[in-house]
């Protein structure tokens, strides 16, 4: 792979990685929620199932689900209600007394109460992983930059390599963004409409999914 076959790589992931999505979503919304530090769990959860998934694109998942349409619908509307579920669950998510969070250190006035690690890692691995669309286009991507003539898996380690700190760094924006929308959720009223939202938003994710067809 030549130099400027990697950056014209970096360029497309910078700009897919931008795009909004679950994934950017559910970092924004547990960084606003259970703050930044606490986040980095559901980042991982997130880069964990991505990178998982460009590895079984590489060993030829992409082609069998695209051979067998079934099981591709099958995992899309799998993932497509477990994003709905998200959204409901969001929407009718409890929102703490003011008063009892104004007595909180300022900074622990935004957060949740703590939720476990591991509990944030597999939201944000779940999430990543809902929608099998990415198996297909990573197979349909990573190809394009790699070249038959050398060895490919040293190649393949650099693309996912590439690819792993370009969207932790979009995770850190977003989250960043997160938490400085969490300042303001110490207002009941402002909270419900975060949750609302973002829950609208989850379940809009999991209607596309559900009705677009690849």
């Amino acid at each position: 792979m030549s130099l400027h076959t990697w950056w014209l790589f970096v360029a497309t992931v910078f700009v897919i990685s931008a795009i909004p999505g679950p994934n950017m979503l559910v970092v924004m919304t547990n960084s606003a929620q259970y703050t930044v530090r606490r986040a980095t769990a559901t980042m991982a959860g997130c880069l964990s199932a991505l990178v998982l998934m460009l590895s079984v694109s590489a060993a030829g998942l992409g082609v069998f689900l695209k051979a067998w349409p079934t099981m591709f619908d099958a995992l899309r509307l799998i993932g497509a209600a477990y994003l709905i579920y998200l959204g409901v669950k969001s929407w009718r998510a409890k929102v703490d007394d003011p008063a009892s969070v104004e007595a909180l250190p300022a900074d622990e006035a935004s957060a949740k109460p703590a939720r476990s690690l591991g509990a944030l890692y597999r939201n944000g691995f779940l999430v990543a992983s809902s929608n099998p669309k990415a198996i297909l286009f990573a197979a349909a991507l990573l190809p394009q930059f790699i070249d038959a003539s050398k060895a490919t898996l040293p190649q393949f380690g650099v693309l996912v390599a590439t690819f792993a700190v370009i969207e932790v760094s979009w995770y850190l924006v977003y989250a960043l963004c997160g938490a400085r929308i969490g300042t303001t959720l110490k207002s009941g009223r402002v909270a419900r409409a975060f949750n609302r939202l973002t829950g609208g938003v989850f379940v809009g994710f999991g209607a596309m999914m559900a009705l677009v067809r690849h």
